[in-house]
């Protein structure tokens, strides 16, 4: 029974890639070309070797752009800018989603490590404008990324989310460690289980999971 698990629940907050859309809709694999990219003519390297140093940054830091704010001091709003121009034509409007997210009771926010401006074309593409009472991007928390704990902590203390009445929906399972720690009901949505302490429920289909909750 997944209803009763979140019948505490009045605060809502969703990751955005691979999350408000599937992953097969395949949005995050231009960013990570533009990023490569951005990568090669920021610290001036072969293309190959900026791949390989976007993947260990996003592996040692929680994001790219963290890795290279750390080791190279990039200004991030250029950076944020360049890696989010991507065409989201393919991103299909879903009604079903729309409605479910529409009817979970209390507030409910997107929280991304992404940017916000690139976050709202996200969500315009796939008939989730409107829906949400915030939408918070890496810039708001100063940005540190998830799943720096710290990260999470200025996101919640400038939305006023009480953590214990709040659930997290992500994709990525690192991601949803801090929220489990702060008392947060933790949902993982990828195609794939993942399993962890942290990880209360997982699901494939966001969609069906949050029919179940009302």
């Amino acid at each position: 029974m997944v209803k009763p698990a979140f019948s505490h629940v009045t605060q809502w907050v969703f990751d955005l890639d691979n999350t408000l859309y599937p992953p097969h809709m395949r949005l995050f694999d231009q960013i990570e070309v533009l990023m490569t990219d951005y990568v090669a003519q920021a610290i001036g390297v072969e293309r190959a070797e900026a791949d390989r140093l976007r993947s260990y940054y996003w592996r040692q830091y929680g994001t790219t752009l963290a890795g290279l704010m750390a080791e190279h001091d990039l200004d991030p709003d250029p950076y944020l800018h360049a890696v989010h121009q991507v065409d989201m034509s393919h991103l299909d409007p879903d009604a079903e989603l729309a409605d479910h997210i529409r009817s979970l009771p209390g507030r409910r926010i997107v929280y991304t490590n992404g940017s916000a401006p690139y976050a709202e074309r996200v969500l315009e593409a796939r008939g989730l404008a409107g829906l949400f009472d915030a939408i918070y991007g890496v810039e708001h928390a100063g940005y540190r990324p998830k799943p720096e704990k710290a990260a999470f902590e200025a996101i919640f203390t400038q939305d006023g989310i009480d953590t214990e009445q709040a659930a997290m929906f992500e994709d990525d399972p690192r991601n949803l460690a801090a929220p489990y720690a702060m008392g947060m009901r933790t949902v993982h949505v990828a195609p794939e289980p993942h399993e962890a302490d942290h990880i209360h429920h997982h699901t494939d289909d966001l969609t069906a999971f949050l029919a179940r909750l009302r």
